[in-house]
């Protein structure tokens, strides 16, 4: 599955532009945090799927939900099962683009705060998203990074009733991209 949703992810932008224009990770690190009075939840993963094309500005990314590990079994189980209900939505996803893209240098070390407009997909639920984000270039390779909150309620998440006081409405996502180009992607996948 996880192959599958790098394939797709990875055919809609080969299609589009250059080699040498596309930044690809298989590998992004994405978490959630969650401080709520009867427990804070948190969970990563390290499987998120992710192109980015260096002259549009145009990016992806693409998580399974199953992939997020929790410190409890027990909170892991009704994540999937109860709340993201991941066998019915297997997925999230994001696509936009840098609206500044202008004040990314990719030949050039340093750390660009630029602006991520797109729509951002969970639960069977797509939202309009705005975020500020840093791309820092370092010896050639690019990282993205960002955070923002969404709230539940927005994506139809439901948290029932006999916890609603004590579970927050509100989420920080915070997500890590480290970038090789696809020529890189595609000999280390041969």
């Amino acid at each position: 599955m996880k192959s599958l949703v790098f394939l797709s992810l990875l055919l809609a932008v080969l299609s589009t532009a250059p080699p040498d224009d596309r930044l690809i990770t298989r590998n992004g690190s994405i978490s959630f945090y969650s401080k709520a009075p009867l427990e804070n939840i948190e969970a990563n993963t390290k499987t998120a799927v992710s192109v980015l094309d260096k002259k549009t500005g145009q990016l992806e990314f693409s998580v399974l939900i199953k992939s997020f590990t929790f410190e409890k079994a027990l909170m892991q189980e009704h994540f999937n099962e109860n709340y993201l209900e991941s066998d019915r939505f297997p997925k999230s996803t994001f696509k936009g683009k840098i609206e500044d893209l202008s004040k990314v240098n990719f030949d050039k070390d340093g750390k660009y705060t630029v602006v991520v407009t797109g729509e951002l997909f969970i639960h069977g639920e797509t939202k309009s998203l705005v975020t500020p984000a840093t791309i820092t270039i370092h010896s050639g390779t690019a990282t993205a990074t960002t955070e923002f909150n969404i709230s539940l309620s927005d994506y139809k998440i439901k948290i029932p009733s006999l916890v609603k006081d004590k579970i927050s409405n509100s989420v920080k996502i915070v997500v890590n991209l480290e970038y090789g180009n696809q020529a890189e992607q595609l000999q280390i996948k041969n």
